[in-house]
């Protein structure tokens, strides 16, 4: 989700079992003990910052970290938000709360593509990719990792590791360096990257921090996943670095558990995630979008069922959707990558039930 966020550290190679399996066993704790576990490393955070510190709001997640801040901590905590980055329901919540701080992003959507290009696959593989479009003598020995998954001295001279980028992406991306590795791989026509981040979100929200001497909390849970998971175990629900301080208290949450403190808290719910639902086996969901983010954001598209965010936009805000499909080239880019988005997307009919249904 976006939100005024300052990067949460540097990426994260190796955990150890024995910290993984500890964090395992927080995350399978119950819903009420993982709540009194949350409010107190986020009271633990207030207390070691003197109270210096902000809330980053996004989406759901962060809307609800807020209020629960606000509930459990101190009613006093601002929110800090790049708000015009976001949906226009969750920018709608965002101005009925109080005491929010709404900074702008340091370029726009449409000239991070233009300069840097376009956020797709996920965060980690765009970086190697940008890196293989990008070659210099610096990044050889990254570039070579990225094609073979050999490490050089930095890496212990190790094989098969997780640095090559997949055998999916390099065919797609991998062409230039074709004359090096005598490999036959296409080279796209469009630049990537995962820049977008941090000149609209990052960097704004770290130089907030830094000229008001506020340290961040930020609504993330390991449970997402990536390059996220690994530095949240690694590093804890709150972490003091030299160059990063920051509280994720929701570190351990399932989605189940974020959802029903949206509930206890009677947070309010963007229209774009439609409402919390529980279905026949218990489980909570939103009725439309899951996730939410910058409208333009390519990552994990590729993964996502229809429909997808760009469907989603095209029903909510055609003329936006056009704009980025037709205009912005990423119509282009998503039948690089295979993923369907010209043909309206149509939802099924539902089946009637085998007894009685009309």
């Amino acid at each position: 989700m976006a939100q005024a966020a300052v990067k949460i550290q540097h990426t994260v190679k190796y955990v150890p079992q024995e910290q993984i399996q500890r964090f395992r066993e927080l995350q399978d704790l119950p819903y009420h003990v993982k709540i009194q576990y949350a409010i107190g490393k986020a009271q633990e955070f207030y207390e070691e910052l003197d109270g210096k510190v902000f809330c980053s709001v996004g989406g759901l997640d962060s809307i609800t970290l807020l209020l629960f801040l606000r509930k459990y901590v101190s009613p006093d905590i601002p929110g800090v938000t790049i708000s015009s980055l976001e949906d226009k329901t969750v920018q709608k919540v965002h101005r009925q709360l109080d005491n929010m701080v709404f900074l702008k992003p340091y370029k726009s959507k449409v000239q991070v593509i233009r300069e840097h290009g376009y956020p797709v696959i996920s965060k980690e593989k765009a970086g190697k990719i940008q890196l293989l479009q990008n070659p210099t003598e610096k990044n050889a020995t990254v570039r070579h990792a990225i094609m073979t998954g050999e490490t050089g001295a930095y890496g212990g001279w190790r094989k098969g590791t997780k640095m090559k980028l997949p055998q999916k992406w390099l065919e797609l991306f991998g062409g230039p360096e074709n004359e090096k590795y005598g490999t036959n791989y296409k080279t796209a026509p469009f630049k990537v990257s995962p820049d977008c981040c941090y000149w609209m979100k990052e960097k704004p929200a770290d130089d907030f921090a830094k000229q008001n001497g506020l340290k961040p909390y930020m609504g993330l849970m390991a449970s997402e996943g990536g390059q996220r998971e690994k530095a949240l175990i690694k590093n804890g629900c709150n972490y003091y670095g030299k160059t990063v301080t920051r509280s994720c208290p929701f570190a351990i949450f399932q989605r189940q558990d974020l959802l029903q403190l949206a509930l206890d808290l009677d947070v309010p719910v963007p229209a774009i995630y439609g409402e919390i639902v529980r279905d026949p086996d218990g489980k909570l969901r939103t009725t439309k979008a899951q996730r939410t983010g910058c409208t333009m954001c390519g990552f994990g598209i590729h993964i996502e069922p229809r429909p997808h965010r760009f469907d989603r936009l095209r029903e909510t805000n055609y003329k936006e959707w056009k704009f980025w499909m037709y205009d912005m080239g990423w119509g282009k880019v998503l039948d690089y990558i295979g993923v369907a988005w010209e043909n309206e997307y149509v939802e099924p009919p539902q089946q009637m039930e085998l007894f009685g249904g009309e």
